[in-house]
């Protein structure tokens, strides 16, 4: 009969001493969950009579943690399939317990923003926001900071430098990639409208000012009008490209940037056909709104942060936020933008 392997063909094969393994069987002292999946795969492999005991003592060393995100509008539909996104990347941790508490801010206001912040750092270890960039929110980031309780912007950056770090896209080259795309589609004339969510998110921002940059140097054919805030709101998107597409005879290009597509879109479907079929648009990220405008070819490309890895990377640089809560660096991911047309949707 051939023989159970023993303890210490499991310390060996495992790379960690006999007594490390007797911690681990025992019950006694403390282990850390990384040694102990060691063990259990070597456990596994040799087929090892201790496996659930190996098990449970990896269970009840891995670190718990509640980490809070503060996202917007809870009507939009882009938010909540942000929100499902980050609760699939926290279940996806193998070496810690992470419990996600998603919460909407559909006031905008950034006093809201601030005192909405500064109730889920009373409940959770870091959190992630969405928001524009304000002093009010800086102060409270500042002030959580104080307490351990790290914050990292998401989507869009903000100026507070106690914050623990950024998770969004490059979107200097986003900008640029729009202009890029209406100025190769655009060899007449025309003018160019660029619709933001409001002037204090610094992601749309960057993402204007780089979009008149390739503009200015590639395309001086094209006239880019001032920017109009629809401040996330559809309907306030709808009535001002309604108004254009009435007023203008022109008009070549669509950047929206922030929220509104819905309205948009909108607009453009009750438009008559010959004031909207020169009319290019380009968008943020993908919602069923924009992936319906998308099939019907009425967006040209929708440049997308890719949500599971922008979530793997949210929850990871928090998790980092955490172990270097004293630091003074920023963490920076930058996750590449995808693009997504008609014709790879």
């Amino acid at each position: 009969m051939k023989k159970r392997p023993t303890i210490a063909v499991l310390a060996e094969l495992s790379g960690v001493s006999i007594s490390t393994v007797n911690r681990i069987m025992g019950g006694s002292g403390s282990v850390r969950a990384e040694t102990i999946q060691r063990v259990q795969n070597a456990a596994e492999e040799l087929g090892f009579y201790g496996l659930g005991v190996i098990e449970g003592r990896k269970q009840e060393a891995i670190p718990s943690y509640r980490f809070g995100f503060l996202l917007q509008q809870s009507t939009r539909d882009l938010y909540r399939l942000f929100a499902a996104k980050i609760v699939e990347a926290a279940a996806r941790r193998h070496n810690e317990k992470i419990e996600a508490v998603i919460d909407f801010v559909d006031v905008l206001e950034p006093q809201n923003i601030a005192d909405r912040l500064e109730a889920l750092g009373k409940r959770c270890d870091a959190m992630a926001v969405v928001a524009g960039d304000h002093p009010l929110i800086g102060q409270t980031i500042q002030s959580l900071k104080s307490r351990g309780k790290p914050v990292v912007a998401y989507i869009t950056d903000q100026s507070a430098s106690a914050r623990a770090g950024y998770v969004g896209t490059d979107n200097w080259k986003l900008g640029r990639t729009a202009a890029w795309f209406l100025a190769q589609m655009t060899p007449d004339s025309g003018r160019l409208a660029v619709f933001i969510g409001n002037h204090r998110y610094q992601c749309q921002d960057i993402s204007d000012a780089s979009f008149r940059s390739y503009i200015r140097e590639h395309a001086p054919h094209l006239q880019v009008d001032d920017s109009r805030p629809t401040h996330e709101e559809p309907q306030e998107a709808y009535r001002m490209v309604s108004e254009l597409l009435s007023e203008l005879d022109d008009l070549r290009g669509i950047f929206i940037i922030g929220g509104g597509i819905s309205g948009v879109l909108r607009a453009v479907r009750e438009a008559p056909e010959k004031k909207s079929r020169n009319v290019r648009i380009i968008c943020r990220d993908i919602g069923p709104e924009t992936r319906k405008g998308l099939t019907e070819g009425l967006i040209t490309a929708a440049l997308c942060h890719p949500l599971e890895q922008t979530s793997d990377a949210l929850i990871a640089t928090m998790l980092a936020g955490l172990d270097n809560r004293s630091s003074t660096t920023i963490l920076q991911r930058v996750v590449p933008f995808e693009i997504i047309t008609p014709e790879s949707i």
